[in-house]
């Protein structure tokens, strides 16, 4: 009897993951006045008339930087890659749906699951990452995730994966994050994933 083959995922995040985006977030922090309490939480948690007004900065900044967002170098093969391997992908995103689906449209994109702060879950919580294998039927340990924040690692480590890759050039700045692998390029990934996936 043979076993069944398990299906396997790559969970992405976007803004400085599949897309290069202009965010300042120090001063987009310090605009809002969060502290050190991540955006999301710290704006729900505000009360009426403020909480209307800081969600618009917060929404002018985000417009502003995807009209700017250019699409990673690699990007487009590197997802082709996987679907051509049969590997499930999902877009995770604290961003909009409606700044997410102009981006996903401009570079012709696609995803088998797409989740925004709409969902109500958000990151650094692993929880839209547990959601989001739970929809695809996807178990952690054959999931990967691939992001370039540390809100990133945090979130995969909470949600239990075991492989976490996180794009960027200085490595430096995830010495901490002992669980997260740090690749300066979309083919430097690629050719991880391949030994990851290997038995694809």
């Amino acid at each position: 009897m043979r076993s069944e083959v398990r299906s396997r995922g790559a969970l992405f995040d976007m803004d400085g993951t599949v897309v290069d985006v202009p965010y300042d977030w120090v001063r987009i922090k310090a605009d809002l006045g969060t502290g050190d309490i991540p955006i999301l939480t710290y704006l729900s948690g505000l009360a009426e008339p403020e909480r209307s007004r800081k969600w618009a900065i917060l929404r002018r900044y985000e417009d502003e930087a995807t009209q700017r967002a250019v699409l990673k170098r690699g990007m487009r093969g590197f997802l082709g890659f996987l679907e051509g391997r049969g590997i499930r992908t999902a877009l995770i995103t604290n961003n909009s749906r409606k700044n997410t689906d102009i981006l996903l449209a401009r570079f012709h994109l696609s995803f088998d699951l797409v989740m925004t702060r709409e969902s109500g879950l958000w990151k650094p919580s692993g929880a839209p990452l547990v959601a989001a294998m739970k929809e695809l039927g996807l178990a952690k340990e054959d999931c990967c995730a691939i992001g370039d924040s540390h809100f990133d690692i945090r979130a995969a480590g909470e949600a239990g994966l075991l492989h976490i890759f996180i794009l960027s050039r200085d490595p430096a700045k995830f010495a901490s994050f002992k669980i997260a692998e740090v690749f300066p390029s979309v083919a430097a990934l690629r050719q991880r994933i391949q030994t990851v996936f290997s038995g694809g």
